[in-house]
């Protein structure tokens, strides 16, 4: 059973920049990676910091704002120390001109982004 959220309009988000939206209580990056969007948890698994306030780096990896350990954007999974688990993901939903995730489904490195 999916759970989709329609969160914005993709135009409102722009290549190389992430949004933080709170869907049910709980608080979610949207990014924007060079014109394709991914979904992750906004809290960072090491520290406490949201990942919404960091800053996209090589690419496709999240850096934390707080301790500027990084995360693989589409998978989720940590790069750098202190990061050690990986972030969990949401599998985002092509529905035209919006942005929607289904927060019961973990993205695929594949299919995560839209």
């Amino acid at each position: 059973m999916s759970q989709r959220v329609h969160l914005f309009k993709k135009g409102e988000l722009s290549p190389g920049n992430i949004r933080r939206v709170d869907v049910h209580g709980m608080a979610v990056a949207v990014y924007n990676v060079e014109g394709v969007f991914y979904a992750t948890q906004d809290g960072c698994t090491h520290a406490t910091a949201s990942l919404s306030e960091g800053e996209i780096v090589d690419g496709d990896c999240i850096a934390c704002p707080v301790h500027d350990g990084t995360f693989h954007i589409p998978s989720g999974q940590p790069l750098s120390f202190p990061c050690e688990v990986a972030l969990r993901t949401y599998k985002v939903i092509d529905a035209g001109d919006e942005v929607v995730v289904d927060m019961e489904q973990e993205a695929d490195e594949a299919s995560g982004g839209i």
